[in-house]
Formats: C-alpha cells, structure tokens, sequence
C-alpha cells in the first residue's frame, strides 16, 4: 500500500528515503471494514482521511432520510469541516467497501511539516487542487438537470455506478431511486 501512496506522491515531488521514512513511521495506514461509521454527526474529530484502497461516503440525516453529498475512492482525501472548525460534525462518513485509508490528524501533520517543510507545499498544492475540484463539482450539479448530473457521473466517475447502491447514487445525484431507474431506462433508449 505504501507503494500507491508513494506513486502517487510521486506525481508532485520526488520523496528522499528519510521523507518516506517519516510517513512510514506515523503508522497511519488503517483498513475498514464496510459498513464501519468513521465520523457520526454531532461527534467531534480531528482526523483527516486519504483513500488509497475502496470507497467512502459523506452524508447527512435530514427528517430520518440519507442525504449523500459526495463518494471518495483511490486517491482522493478528505478533511470534514468539524476538523477545521473544531465544532461537532454535521455529517457522517461511512466506509461503502471495505477500504485501507491513511488516516492522519494536524498534530501528526504539522510535525511533520516541521521536519520536513517540503510537505506543507505539498498539502497546499493538493488543497488547492480539492478545492477547485469541489467547486467545479457544485457549479455543475447546480446548474445541471438530474440527467445531466447523471452523464456526468457516466463520464466522470463510472466506476460508481457498479461499487455504490443505486439508492445512493440517486440521494447523490439529488434524486429518488425510481427517478434515477426511470432516467436510466430513457438514456438507454436513446441509445438504441
């Protein structure tokens, strides 16, 4: 595991054995069953996830009905909100396959990025990245109709619909499961 980490580390700096060294010895590799709650709303929590095996979901419970805001799969992180703001978490996050996640907080992170200052470049640079990721992501489910947001799951992240439930899948895409059913058949007749 620590090999996909490190290929995708990779991708924005050349790591030194005394880097990989330090990340290695965090002891943050962890696996998760599925099903297995990681944050529950109202809990507080300082850690930060990382996917480098399976699928993970946020969502929230409104009037007793999941509501997903949005899957992580490899090579995708996520820090919740209540990590930044120190306040309880609004959401959930739960594990949809059995994962192996890095797990890690802002103590373990900022020493770290004391040791080695190269990673908090690295941190922003990838912050950024998430960050305008997840603003393109909003404006295009907000100014989409449930079809489109629909091909664009089919285009974007296709490997969704196989590994997630088609009740969530719709909950994501902000639709009921007999919509999304009834949406699916007309795309397919289109098609033929």
């Amino acid at each position: 595991m620590q090999d996909l980490l490190f290929d995708f580390l990779s991708k924005y700096i050349s790591l030194t054995e005394d880097e990989k060294n330090a990340i290695l010895s965090l002891d943050i590799f962890h696996s998760y069953k599925k099903g297995t709650i990681l944050l529950k709303e109202g809990q507080k929590s300082k850690e930060s996830y990382f996917v480098l095996k399976g699928c993970i979901r946020t969502y929230y419970v409104i009037d007793g009905e999941e509501k997903t805001t949005a899957f992580y799969t490899e090579m995708e992180a996520l820090t919740p909100p209540c990590v930044i703001s120190k306040n309880p978490s609004e959401y959930y996050i739960s594990c949809l396959e059995d994962n192996i996640l890095l797990v890690s907080n802002s103590d373990m992170e900022a020493e770290v990025n004391s040791k080695f200052p190269r990673f908090e470049n690295l941190c922003r640079i990838l912050s950024e990245e998430l960050l305008a990721k997840e603003r393109i992501d909003f404006d295009a489910f907000k100014t989409s109709s449930p079809e489109q947001r629909y091909l664009n799951l089919l285009q974007k992240r296709p490997d969704l619909i196989q590994r997630v439930p088609q009740h969530q899948l719709a909950s994501y895409l902000g639709i009921k499961p007999q919509s999304l059913s009834r949406l699916r058949a007309r795309i397919l007749e289109k098609k033929s």
